[in-house]
């Protein structure tokens, strides 16, 4: 059964940044690609950043271009979202994903397989 940890929550002021970990464990699994969503209260999971496993193709967000870099670590099947000059908006709560199979709509949550529990990222003014 493969298991999806994030880590690197937090609180931070408007302008700051915030480095968000994810680790895949567990079993055999294809490791095809990893991506962040997240989710503030009343709204939909949303679509943040998704790096390509074998190659490292990455894809982001208009919300996200340009303040955010996602990266992965191979040898530990770790993903790493590094998040800068955050606004309050940014506020939610983000989930990794992991998926095991090509699928062109990668921006939708049914993409992916397997899910972390979650971490809060909260940006104050």
């Amino acid at each position: 059964q493969v298991q999806l940890v994030e880590s690197g929550g937090g609180l931070v002021q408007a302008g700051g940044s915030l480095s968000l970990s994810c680790t895949a464990s567990g079993g055999a699994f294809n490791l095809y690609a990893m991506a962040w969503f997240r989710q503030a209260p009343g709204k939909e999971r949303e679509f943040v950043s998704r790096i390509a496993w074998r190659n490292a193709i990455t894809y982001y967000s208009d919300s996200v271009k340009g303040r955010s870099t996602i990266s992965r670590d191979n040898a530990k099947n770790t993903m790493y979202l590094q998040m800068n000059d955050l606004k309050p908006e940014d506020t939610a709560v983000y989930y990794c994903a992991l998926a095991t199979r090509v699928d062109s709509y990668y921006q939708r949550p049914g993409a992916y397989e397997y899910w972390g529990q979650g971490t809060q990222v909260t940006v104050s003014l």
